[in-house]
């Protein structure tokens, strides 16, 4: 199996637009929830989300494409853009078929299906966009990248709920370690900031309440947390084979060593008590990798602030890391971005690799009152220095799906 490094990152937040805005503020403990702009949601019991607020399109895109595309697939081309430009990874008519993309989304084009279903009700088909079919297909964001850089490598989608961007990033290192491709774009992209999409989560009881105090609503492993925050963006990883990003002198912000994937075959939406699936990913992850526990330093946590994730996150580390568990960093990023469905494992992997890269660990902000059955190092508030040897990043989906990755510093 070849070697796989990751040798540029991009991303689109609730933070800010790029790659700097979300370092400062991920290591600052700067949040960013508020009331939501989108749309009048007054008439729902949730006001507040993480929507995407210096994103401007025309940076990124040519004016007349931009109707072509609902907004998970603007936020997905400009992730990409950042990552390659980061990279300096060069597409030319001799390597473009060994460079693939692989970007998922969670929900998709929801914002297009409201807009236009709205439209059909309203004047009928004929007020239809030509361009709303491509306009909310998952596929068509990395269909979307690939026309963009010339990549006519492998071309597919993850769909897989929350577990998405991790899910992506894993399967694009497989391809790359088995031979079928060179270099891959990888990651999730999401933006469901709608009043389906808030409401829908809202009758789920899935979602905060804390209307009043945006800022502190997503409370990961915090005895008060009471949902998560529904957010948008997009997390975009550029990874290579090991030597050939050597020879060209890349920047290389780690090495992907391991790999875990499983299901709970338990519930819907719920994870198996004691989270028992989410321990056999990780110990997949780990045996990829072929270290112990004990060698990593830092887990980049699942952390919705729900009840049931945080505690059963928290029993499967406990399960997996043995005595160790103590001693790993765990940290939410969740608790600044809010929850990114699709692309929370994209722009978590990139959180992950910034830290290794820069040795700093992200906090878990909003964490004042201390859960005793999640009893675990959260990184609470501050930012903390360290060394990061490997680096572990989570991602738990509905349906009982669950990813792994694993990192090395290189």
């Amino acid at each position: 199996m070849r070697r796989v490094v990751v040798t540029g990152v991009g991303v689109v937040s609730p933070l800010g637009t790029g790659n700097s805005k979300n370092w400062e503020a991920i290591t600052s403990g700067t949040s960013g929830i508020a009331p939501i702009t989108r749309f009048d949601a007054s008439d729902l019991p949730v006001k507040i989300a993480g929507e995407v607020k210096d994103f401007d399109a025309e940076a990124f895109i040519d004016k007349k494409e931009i109707k072509k595309m609902d907004l998970f697939i603007q936020y997905s081309l400009a992730a990409a853009q950042f990552a390659m430009d980061d990279s300096g990874l060069q597409i030319t008519d001799e390597n473009a078929e060994r460079v693939g993309v692989l970007v998922g989304a969670g929900l998709g084009g929801l914002p297009a299906i409201e807009k236009y279903h709205s439209a059909l009700l309203e004047g009928g088909y004929k007020k239809i966009s030509p361009f709303f079919i491509p306009m909310l297909i998952i596929n068509l964001a990395p269909g979307h990248i690939s026309i963009r850089f010339g990549a006519k490598g492998p071309n597919v989608s993850s769909v897989s709920a929350c577990a998405t961007g991790t899910h992506s990033i894993g399967d694009a290192y497989h391809m790359i370690a088995r031979g079928d491709a060179d270099a891959m774009i990888a990651g999730g992209c999401e933006s469901t900031v709608t009043p389906l999409g808030i409401g829908g989560f809202a009758v789920m009881k899935a979602l905060s309440t804390n209307n009043d105090d945006p800022t502190r609503a997503s409370r990961p492993f915090d005895k008060d947390r009471d949902g998560f925050v529904l957010a948008e963006g997009a997390g975009i990883v550029i990874l290579e084979e090991y030597e050939a990003a050597k020879k060209r002198g890349a920047k290389i912000y780690g090495e992907v060593v391991g790999y875990g994937l499983s299901g709970d075959a338990y519930h819907l939406t719920a994870p198996a008590p004691g989270g028992e699936g989410a321990a056999r990913c990780m110990k997949m992850a780990l045996r990829n990798a072929g270290i112990n526990p004990e060698q990593v330093t830092y887990i980049n946590a699942h952390g919705t602030s729900t009840p049931f994730n945080d505690l059963y996150e928290t029993m499967a580390i406990k399960a997996v890391f043995g005595d160790h568990a103590k001693k790993v960093m765990v940290s939410s990023t969740k608790s600044m971005t809010g929850h990114l469905l699709g692309a929370a494992g994209g722009i978590e992997a990139v959180f992950s690799l910034m830290a290794m890269k820069n040795g700093v660990v992200p906090p878990t902000i909003n964490y004042t009152t201390p859960d005793p059955e999640c009893d675990l190092d959260y990184v609470p508030n501050t930012a903390r220095q360290a060394t990061i040897e490997y680096a572990m990043s989570n991602s738990l989906g509905f349906g009982g799906t669950n990813a792994s990755l694993l990192f090395k510093r290189v």
